[in-house]
């Protein structure tokens, strides 16, 4: 099977499921703005594109519209979802909480094993932000705050974090690699203060990171 560029990409994980295969690959050509606000997906296009047929395309389509990142109308089909700028500052209002929420764990919990992980990704994601590599960029960013999320050790929490940042994304994309370094440098500074233990400055940090991202995608999007 191949991607959308013709490389076997995403679809190349074995351990996923045909149709998960597919999500992922267009989950990722949304989040890099590869695939726009209102473009179709039509199913015989996708199909072709990626080497599948149609079922795991139907079922994946399915997935990414309960995420949020796909609209389903009746007539015209599948398109990738717009969010209204009404919707998006309330996307925005709620994971800049839950963020901070989410970090004041992290911070209180402080797993060693975790730590080291985002260590590791931290790495990767400066590596990736200095490169510009959107691929990368939506990926490692992707990681970095399932791991966060894992290292508050609330699993409702980290359940609807998941479904939201997915959402919220979707609001960033177009700006993703623009805002790469200052995303990775935040990222920095909030595991710090994770590791130190500090619950308020890591709250803090992780809630105004999502504030200045937005503010950067929506001073973007008006220029």
């Amino acid at each position: 099977m191949k991607s959308g560029n013709g490389s076997r990409g995403t679809l190349g994980r074995e351990h996923l499921s045909l149709s998960q295969r597919v999500a992922e690959e267009l989950r990722r050509s949304i989040l890099t703005n590869r695939r726009r606000p209102g473009d179709r997906l039509i199913e015989d296009r996708l199909s072709e594109e990626l080497g599948v047929s149609r079922i795991p395309v139907r079922e994946a389509l399915r997935v990414l519209a309960g995420e949020g990142l796909v609209a389903v109308q009746p007539r015209r089909g599948a398109s990738v979802a717009d969010v209204s700028p009404e919707v998006a500052r309330d996307l925005v209002e709620v994971r800049a909480t839950l963020e901070g929420l989410n970090a004041r764990l992290a911070a209180r919990h402080h797993d060693p094993a975790i730590v080291q992980q985002l260590k590791r990704v931290l790495k990767e994601g400066n590596r990736a932000a200095r490169s510009k590599n959107a691929d990368d960029l939506v990926r490692l960013n992707g990681e970095f705050h399932d791991k966060l999320a894992e290292a508050g050790r609330n699993s409702i929490l980290f359940d609807i974090m998941r479904t939201l940042r997915e959402r919220t994304n979707l609001v960033f994309a177009a700006n993703t690699a623009r805002r790469a370094e200052q995303d990775w440098d935040e990222h920095s500074k909030i595991l710090a203060a994770v590791i130190d233990g500090d619950e308020d400055l890591a709250s803090m940090l992780a809630t105004r990171h999502v504030h200045r991202a937005a503010e950067a995608a929506f001073s973007a999007a008006k220029a």
